[in-house]
């Protein structure tokens, strides 16, 4: 019997040797591209964030909030951290992961949207942790919840690039051809310059309004989260940025949500600053759908919220 087990191990030993290797050539490389998510999260492992200022949030956030504009507006360092896609429970996650390999913040400006309290049910843009998330702990406790990966895949080299075609023509890619590898996202942040798309009209075809379904396993993480702020003197200020005015119409139990929002603002003693019935909400020129303004939209509205940062205490932020 041992000879037959000792007889596998040797025949297994180099196909994992050799899996392995294919795996560190694949996550390094993957690491090196501007593929989705990729640049925030090599900033915060690699610890290239450490700014005084971050913005959190969903693709709201960081299609948004102009980091550099506050930086050089406040005479500060600022990233934005706004994740594409998800809802606070991996904006979380993407806080932990910031505290573990960054210098600490003084201020978050925390964005939010109808979605912030749902939690999706699918790993959406699973990709984005491929790279990361073998033998990581970190990302398994994070994600392992959603419908995505399985538990081989977060310890068994290479298995989790089966049927990635999109992740590894990236990595070969930008290996073969580097130059195409160009930088989308500053400091997190990625304007968009379009105009308003079908998105907003093809789902008024499909329903006539939406019910938000709000995770109370979120809700109470978001108030340990805003607790765990306070006791490390991080200040935290709540910005709803706008949206255009037919889309807020839409959700139908949007006044449920606000209704959070501004409980929790008055609990914890946090800023709120709600652009929801601003003039760029009533403007379909500024936004590309319902809950995304383009660069246009999103400039301007970094210069309002620059005017309302500069009433805070400058301590908050430098």
């Amino acid at each position: 019997m041992k000879k037959i087990i000792y007889k596998v191990i040797l025949f297994l030993m180099p196909i994992v040797v050799f899996a392995y290797c294919i795996d560190v050539f694949l996550s390094k490389n993957l690491k090196k591209t501007e593929y989705r998510e990729n640049p925030v999260w090599r900033a915060i492992y690699d610890g290239q964030v450490n700014s005084k200022v971050v913005i959190y949030g969903s693709s709201r956030a960081w299609v948004h909030v102009n980091p550099t504009k506050i930086a050089d507006s406040l005479n500060t360092t600022a990233y934005n951290l706004g994740i594409d896609g998800h809802n606070f429970w991996l904006q979380y996650f993407r806080h932990q992961q910031l505290l573990k390999y960054n210098t600490k913040p003084k201020l978050i400006i925390h964005t939010l949207d109808p979605m912030t309290l749902v939690k999706r049910a699918e790993l959406y843009n699973s990709e984005q942790f491929l790279p990361y998330m073998l033998f990581n702990d970190d990302i398994y406790n994070a994600t392992r919840s959603y419908k995505g990966f399985g538990i081989l895949d977060y310890n068994v080299p290479l298995l989790r690039y089966y049927g990635q075609k999109d992740a590894i023509m990236r990595v070969v890619q930008t290996v073969v051809a580097p130059e195409t590898n160009r930088k989308r996202r500053i400091r997190g942040y990625q304007g968009q310059n379009v105009v308003w798309n079908s998105d907003f009209d093809r789902a008024k075809a499909k329903m006539k309004s939406y019910k938000m379904e709000l995770d109370q396993a979120s809700i109470a993480l978001f108030s340990k989260y805003l607790e765990e702020c306070a006791k490390a003197n991080i200040k935290v200020i709540f910005v709803y940025t706008p949206e255009y005015i037919e889309g807020q119409r839409f959700i139908e139990n949007r006044a449920e949500v606000m209704a959070i929002y501004s409980r929790l603002s008055k609990k914890y003693n946090i800023p709120y600053y709600d652009y929801s019935t601003d003039s760029l909400s009533f403007d379909k020129k500024y936004f590309y759908n319902a809950l995304h303004m383009n660069t246009t939209g999103a400039e301007l509205f970094t210069s309002k919220l620059i005017k309302k940062l500069k009433g805070l205490d400058p301590h908050w932020y430098r």
